[in-house]
């Protein structure tokens, strides 16, 4: 790869001020935003505010500039009508720093990345809205791909350089580079250098790319030998999942959402990457590639369905539940439209996408309003259940509740507060929380500045401390192991087991791939998923000690922590009698002693994975 000279990167700078000077403006003002918040950092609390906001509307303005550009660029549009569209999009950026607030709603950090994730694909085929021209929409963002990975490796070097003069200069002459100093050198070549790199690449000629047929043979390669082959790993692995699971009639895993996802992206880059080719002779093979990819993703789409369905019914919607539907009703749309006509436009593949990106940002529909509604409905029946709700407020509790009840209000409200701050709870709320939230920020009782964090921790510990729910949650002072799970230990006293009783031990619960032999003795460890359990087969006899219900019952013991806050890793030692469970099948009495074990608890069910380890114990018996 050849690296340009300085004068060539001159005169592409100077090229790309006159092209794009919107986008520049927009990235020098992220760029001062992001310099100024490093030296602001837990030091002024409005200042790192508004500098999030700043960057976050640089951000997307100067991809809704540039989408608008490449849209004038396309449609020759030029004089007022130009003016009053740029000046359109850089407004909208303005109001969108005016309405997001990350600092204080973490929410807003989802929502930024959603409106860029939109604004990025618009960009992709703002310049291509006329019907047609699919050649040249490939031809455009191939370009912008390479550029953007060329512009990627440059800014990488020439940071890496600058960094090591600076590291030198601090060893042989005893400068004082602290670590600001190489931070805000990264976000000024990444904000400033990057982003001229990059726009200097960006086509300019959108009509003629219509007739350029060229491909890179590097292109092919990496797509055939690189995706295509990880895909196929993908989907055998999760067609051979889902075969296991009818087998044994269970519900899927909820990482499986997450492998189907990446067979998806992985399938659908292969095809993006490999279409202008796929009509020569020696490439036939990549039309029964495409039919059967979107053929086999259909039957993973249902298992997608079921894992994420199946953790709705038990926790409610979340926003990564929401994505996770919302992906797979896209999913299924684009799968029939490749599947069921035969003239295809890839351009349907950025255009839906960006639409429904933007929908789940703001309104009723978004991913944020359902998942607020789910969550503070089930808190809500939470406080009617214990008489706790009436004229739409939640009152404090004044009887104590069970602990499963109290720990999941605790949680639902730890994410309320952390994920849509006090504003979500106001309506339920009597007292005035813009008050309650200003109080905070002035830390009585403090001398020292305390981050956005600290002051989201201390605010959710406000709401749980006035709910009376603060023996239940994770935050505020408790003094008890919550059944919201917990690390739970058993450690032997002085270190020793008396194993006089047996005659054999087995470390480890994880499942075996073969048998182990000893004497006359066939053993094997076993997992199963649902309901979670471990076990051994002993000569053909299966041992099954379930792992969930030893959850529950650890969830309700009420163990004194060593500290007086909650700390998930500080764990509850409990005796042998607590942490053990006795089976007996014909010959055998088998013993699982569980030497430490790690879970949450939501709604009466473990949540998710249960970490346990442990060692079977084995004594022969006539």
């Amino acid at each position: 790869m050849k690296f340009p000279s300085i004068k060539s990167l001159a005169e592409g700078f100077k090229t790309t001020l006159k092209l794009y000077p919107v986008e520049v403006a927009f990235a020098l003002a992220g760029t001062i935003a992001a310099t100024v918040n490093v030296e602001l950092d837990n030091i002024n609390r409005v200042g790192e505010s508004w500098c999030l906001r700043i960057m976050m509307a640089a951000n997307l303005g100067l991809l809704l500039s540039l989408a608008t550009t490449l849209y004038l660029r396309s449609k020759e549009i030029s004089g007022t009508k130009k003016l009053i569209l740029k000046s359109l999009a850089a407004v909208l950026a303005v109001l969108i720093c005016a309405i997001l607030d990350p600092y204080y709603r973490q929410s807003d950090y989802m929502r930024f990345l959603l409106l860029s994730l939109s604004f990025h694909l618009l960009v992709a085929y703002a310049g291509f809205t006329i019907k047609g021209h699919i050649q040249g929409f490939w031809q455009f963002n191939k370009t912008l791909f390479l550029r953007f990975l060329t512009s990627v490796l440059y800014s990488g070097v020439l940071y890496l350089g600058l960094a090591a003069a600076m590291g030198a200069l601090n060893f042989l002459f005893n400068f004082k580079f602290e670590w600001d100093a190489f931070l805000i050198l990264w976000v000024w070549i990444a904000g400033m250098f990057n982003t001229l790199f990059f726009l200097a690449g960006v086509p300019t000629n959108l009509g003629a790319l219509d007739q350029d047929d060229t491909y890179p043979k590097g292109l092919k390669v990496f797509t055939q030998y690189v995706l295509v082959p990880l895909a196929t790993v993908y989907v055998l692995i999760l067609l051979a999942y889902e075969a296991k699971i009818l087998l044994e009639w269970s519900l899927p895993k909820g990482l499986v959402s997450n492998i189907i996802l990446g067979y998806a992206v992985f399938g659908i880059l292969s095809l993006l990457l490999v279409y202008p080719i796929r009509e020569r002779e020696e490439n036939k093979w990549l039309k029964t590639y495409a039919k059967s990819f979107y053929f086999l993703l259909l039957p993973l789409l249902a298992l997608l369905f079921t894992a994420v369905g199946t953790r709705v019914f038990r926790y409610g919607v979340t926003e990564e539940r929401y994505f996770l539907i919302l992906l797979a009703f896209w999913l299924l749309f684009i799968s029939v439209y490749f599947l069921a006509f035969k003239k295809q436009n890839i351009k349907l593949i950025p255009v839906s996408l960006s639409i429904i990106t933007v929908l789940s940002v703001y309104g009723p529909q978004s991913a944020f309003s359902v998942s607020k509604y789910s969550q503070t409905r089930i808190l809500i029946n939470i406080f009617k259940k214990h008489n706790a709700f009436s004229a739409g407020k939640l009152k404090p509790l004044t009887t104590k509740i069970d602990s499963l009840s109290g720990a999941e209000a605790a949680a639902k409200v730890d994410y309320l507060v952390r994920e849509h701050d006090f504003a979500s709870l106001q309506t339920y709320i009597s007292p005035n929380l813009d008050a309650v939230s200003d109080s905070i920020a002035k830390g009585k009782d403090r001398n020292v500045y305390f981050n956005r964090y600290e002051f989201k921790y201390l605010k959710t510990e406000w709401m749980i401390a006035y709910l009376k729910l603060q023996h239940y949650g994770r935050y505020g002072r408790i003094d008890t192991v919550t059944s919201m799970g917990g690390y739970y230990r058993f450690e032997p006293e002085n270190g020793i087991v008396g194993l006089k009783e047996y005659d054999y031990i087995l470390m480890g619960v994880g499942a075996d791939s073969a048998a182990l032999k000893i004497n006359n003795l066939s053993i094997k460890r076993t997992e199963k998923e649902e309901p979670r359990s471990v076990g051994l087969l002993v000569n053909g006899q299966r041992v099954e000690f379930n792992i969930d219900q030893l959850a529950r019952q650890l969830s309700d013991i009420k163990t004194k922590p060593n500290n007086a806050k909650y700390d998930p890793n500080d764990a509850a030692k409990l005796p042998l009698s607590k942490m053990s469970i006795v089976k007996q099948v014909k010959g055998f009495k088998v013993t699982l002693v569980v030497s430490s074990i790690n879970f949450n608890m939501t709604n009466r069910v473990p949540e998710d994975k249960i970490y346990v380890d442990g060692y079977y114990l084995l004594k022969e018996i006539q």
